[in-house]
């Protein structure tokens, strides 16, 4: 990518603490744009040090206006393409990706390992590369009616589509919501989370460098003010927001002044069912993997771990022992399995749990504190030993509420319609997971949990073939796979009469 895209997008990076960002974050009508508002910049800082990494130049109205114009333009010629010419322009920007520069600058926009960020990377080109073959199958409905006459069914793109990211999947977010919106024949005006703008502007270059029309997917910076006016602009006709529950209900409700339909992706409380009869190994790897990915801010982890009793000790034992030796360190370091928390304020937040959590009765197994690397560039960083608690109770706040952090809750069950109950016995509804070798089990367990996203035998499986989304408070519509396609296009119905017309009149 470094020959292709101008050297302001794509830094390479050699060690934690080495990249400045000066470059406008801003993007529209095929180009970085500055800000109006350069008084009003935030810092962004550099998880794994703690250290400024640029300052985040905020959309106010007139920006929004000239995005959203620039959206609406490429949208007249975009829509027009056939199927496999906008497939032809998607694959080439898949093409385009280059995964270790983008991971690189994933690693310092957010602070998740190396190891993690490429795979993150992985999935946004195999989603734009799925979506693009979508393109041109897209297609209606014949339906024969009497004397001849028959009614056909169009599908069509809906217009100027919002997406407003979150922090923990910058990259990923960005391909997942515009690679359907744009295989549909819309076109896209995307937010960043104002904690990692770095990376999304660079899928905006990506797109503009394989050929899309100018305007196709635009990049605008901000908070909150900015996400408000991109859901109030008349011009944009639905919104994408992955985030917490309360924002999306935010979301939800100033869309529904312009009857705008909505894609909420929100939190999760989701619950891991271990039974004895599981393989331990690999049920340990499981919840490991249910828990500590991406530092544990993830939506659906799973981080409410049901044990069967009679194999609690044996797999407490294995787990803490497996959490324990989990590398922390310098996110770009190849070794390193656990970076940095997001933030500072978000670190304090996660170790706030933890304390709570004694404060209940839990025990602390391992983990749970601040840590502070050696390397002397990455003391500022926001670390901190993964944690399992033990001894948690269904009305502890820690199996309650979404941390969000590397915090894993242990609780016991010996029945399985008792845990059945207790698993399903939260507002959320993301994603829940069962470990046991009984196929029959795991069928009749997975058809009772209340959760859009359930796993048999392994946990935090998303490929992009197969749709993601939750039940409950945690989301409407769904993310990948073929059914998204219904939520960013729209159902013309045309009736066409062969005869002449029944009047009553």
């Amino acid at each position: 990518m470094l020959d292709r895209i101008p050297l302001a997008a794509a830094v390479r990076c050699v060690s934690s603490g080495s990249v400045n960002v000066t470059a406008p974050l801003n993007f529209w009508g095929g180009q970085r744009r500055s800000s109006k508002h350069k008084s009003n910049t935030e810092n962004v800082y550099e998880p794994a040090t703690g250290r400024i990494l640029c300052h985040l130049e905020p959309c106010g109205a007139a920006e929004i206006d000239e995005a959203v114009k620039h959206a609406k333009s490429a949208f007249g010629h975009w829509s027009k393409l056939s199927g496999m010419d906008r497939a032809r322009i998607m694959i080439e920007a898949a093409h385009i990706i280059e995964r270790e520069e983008i991971a690189e600058m994933e690693v310092v926009n957010n602070g998740k390992s190396i190891t993690e960020a490429r795979l993150d990377v992985d999935s946004a080109r195999l989603c734009i590369e799925y979506y693009a073959g979508l393109a041109s199958t897209l297609a209606g409905q014949h339906v024969q009616l009497a004397g001849g006459s028959f009614a056909y069914t169009r599908r069509e793109p809906l217009g100027v589509c919002v997406g407003i990211g979150a922090w923990n999947y910058p990259f990923q977010i960005a391909a997942w919501k515009s690679a359907p919106a744009l295989a549909c024949g819309n076109s896209m005006v995307f937010k960043p989370s104002p904690v990692t703008p770095v990376t999304a502007v660079l899928l905006g270059e990506i797109f503009a460098q394989a050929g899309a029309p100018e305007g196709l997917f635009n990049v605008v910076q901000g908070g909150q003010e900015t996400g408000s006016l991109l859901c109030h602009h008349p011009d944009v006709a639905k919104v994408s927001f992955t985030g917490s529950v309360p924002t999306g209900k935010k979301i939800m409700e100033m869309a529904s002044h312009g009857v705008k339909p909505v894609t909420l992706e929100l939190g999760g409380k989701s619950p891991l069912l271990i039974f004895k009869d599981s393989d331990l190994e690999n049920a340990v790897r499981g919840a490991l993997m249910a828990n500590f990915l991406s530092q544990g801010q993830v939506c659906s982890n799973g981080t409410r771990v049901f044990v069967q009793k009679d194999v609690l000790p044996e797999f407490v034992e294995e787990v803490v022992e497996r959490t324990q030796a989990i590398e922390i360190g310098d996110p770009l370091l190849e070794t390193t399995r656990m970076g940095a928390l997001v933030s500072r304020p978000h670190l304090d937040k996660v170790l706030s749990y933890v304390d709570q959590a004694k404060k209940e009765g839990a025990t602390v197994l391992c983990g749970g504190e601040a840590f502070v690397p050696s390397d002397p560039k990455l003391r500022g960083g926001y670390y901190m030993t993964p944690c399992v608690l033990g001894n948690c109770t269904d009305e502890m706040t820690c199996v309650k509420e979404e941390i969000f952090g590397p915090v894993m809750s242990v609780l016991s069950f010996e029945t399985e319609e008792e845990v059945l109950h207790r698993a399903n016995d939260t507002s959320l509804g993301l994603a829940a997971g069962v470990f046991t070798r009984d196929v029959r089990r795991a069928h009749r367990v997975v058809e009772q949990l209340k959760a859009g996203s359930c796993f048999i035998n392994n946990y935090n499986i998303t490929p992009v073939e197969v749709p993601f989304g939750g039940f409950k408070m945690s989301g409407i519509g769904r993310e990948n796979g073929q059914v998204t396609i219904e939520y960013y296009s729209q159902l013309k119905t045309v009736f066409v009469e062969m005869g002449d017309v029944d009047s009553l009149f």
